[in-house]
């Protein structure tokens, strides 16, 4: 295997070092002080400290193909809710859609989990973010034709939703792999980041191009932007293969369990998670229904309100990437998660567009510090041979109880209205963080 782009684990990275003859006293300063230089790239200290890991080649190749191929994700979001809404009229259906696909991951994510310790992930991502994108194109067809059914679209994105539900576990576990551990919180903080942005960019090109187009064209260039990412991942030199030992694969999956459940700093983040995702997540599902319906906003107005949401996001993420670890980042966890509940409270009942708008910036921002400081934390605390099961486990918990929430929240929306179902959700999710935070005190000790 190539030394190109491939870090182990100490405080430094070789890359590239048989391309460039590296002056000897440099060198020798440089291993003196316990880190390889970057010849390949002479500029790696002219990155700031906000994007430090930037300057890993192969992790820069991994972000920006990721970035462009999130982008056109967000775009067949916003078209695929608003297709959902004109075929059936029905919050129901966004919800049974958002169910759909997301509802793998409970499913395979635990899987792919497994399967990330053991093989190799690169070749993993790349073929599940192919499958993705031939998704994408059935469905740009199928809404090309005018004759797309309901069930058609729940399908589709029940398929998207199994090859997401792979790709996420492997895909969180090849970051470690890209940058060394100095750099992995500033890593998962741009990872944040870039999806964060791509949610600012996605929607409001979404509405925009589906207000031309038609909800066709936004499908069309999501599977055009899975080139990217493909791309990008052909490129990238880190060819590292899982090191876990003989078994079979359900006694590799009851070794995950077993290794969160006797770590009990784990286990309480992963509950934590757990209930914001179930509870308060699934909000984002309805954002359409309060577009159109509450708001009276029209699909461009759809576009801004998910690219409010988005800015938020972002601006959480560059925080932390900016800051790093968090002193006292329990306390952190409940402050931000408290703060984001009580913005889809207040985001439910509003019926002025502006208001909700800077309500979905506070809310993207309080979650994603959540969100990434969460992340962050379960990946500092896992082994190397255990990290792509503890993060199939964290995907589990963050993306396969929003489905369950979203048909909870769509059904309780018969019973009652949209507003209030939210609203009920995200009070539930308030006070059952705060009982973990009060019962959990491996979570108010974390440092």
């Amino acid at each position: 295997m190539s030394n190109h782009g491939q870090s182990d684990g100490s405080t430094g990275e070789l890359i590239g070092v048989d391309e460039v003859e590296l002056p000897r006293a440099e060198a020798v300063d440089g291993l003196a002080q316990g880190a390889l230089i970057d010849a390949a790239e002479p500029s790696v200290a002219r990155f700031p400290r906000i994007a430090q890991s930037l300057r890993h080649r192969d992790f820069r190749l991994f972000w920006t193909g990721n970035f462009l191929s999130n982008i056109g994700t967000w775009m067949q979001n916003v078209a695929q809710g608003w297709l959902v809404l004109r075929l059936t009229n029905s919050a129901f259906w966004l919800g049974v859609v958002g169910f759909a696909s997301s509802i793998p991951i409970l499913f395979f994510a635990l899987i792919g989990g497994v399967i990330a310790d053991n093989t190799n992930k690169r070749k993993l991502l790349m073929l599940t973010q192919s499958a993705m994108m031939v998704f994408a194109f059935i469905m740009s067809a199928l809404a090309y034709s005018n004759k797309i059914k309901v069930w058609e679209i729940v399908m589709l994105a029940l398929g998207t939703g199994i090859a997401m539900s792979l790709n996420t576990p492997t895909y969180q576990a090849l970051v470690p792999q890209l940058v060394p551990k100095e750099d992995l919180t500033n890593a998962i903080a741009l990872n944040s980041a870039q999806f964060n942005m791509s949610r600012v960019v996605g929607p409001t090109l979404g509405g925009f191009a589906m207000s031309l187009f038609g909800e066709a064209g936004n499908f069309i260039l999501n599977g055009l932007s899975f080139l990217a990412v493909i791309v990008a991942l052909s490129q990238i030199q880190s060819n590292q293969r899982g090191t876990s030992g003989e078994g079979h694969l359900w006694h590799k999956l009851k070794q995950g369990f077993v290794y969160v459940f006797s770590r009990r700093e784990m286990l309480s983040l992963i509950m934590v998670i757990g209930i914001g995702s179930l509870l308060a997540i699934p909000f984002i599902t309805f954002i359409p229904y309060f577009a159109r319906d509450v708001l009276r906003a029209g699909e461009r107005g759809l576009g801004i309100l998910m690219a409010c949401s988005g800015s938020g996001a972002f601006l959480g993420a560059a925080t932390i990437a900016h800051r790093g670890r968090m002193r006292r980042p329990g306390t952190f966890v409940l402050c931000t998660g408290l703060a984001s509940f009580v913005g889809i409270i207040l985001f439910a009942f509003s019926r002025s567009f502006y208001f909700s708008g800077a309500l979905l910036v506070v809310i993207g921002y309080c979650m994603i510090l959540m969100i990434a400081t969460i992340n962050s934390l379960l990946q500092h605390l896992a082994e190397d041979h255990m990290r792509g099961r503890v993060m199939s486990i964290y995907s589990t918990a963050f993306l396969g109880l929003p489905p369950i929430g979203c048909l909870i929240a769509g059904s309780l929306a018969h019973i009652f209205d949209a507003p209030h179902a939210i609203a009920g959700m995200a009070t539930l999710a308030g006070i059952g963080l705060s009982i973990v935070f009060m019962i959990r005190k491996e979570l108010r000790g974390l440092e």
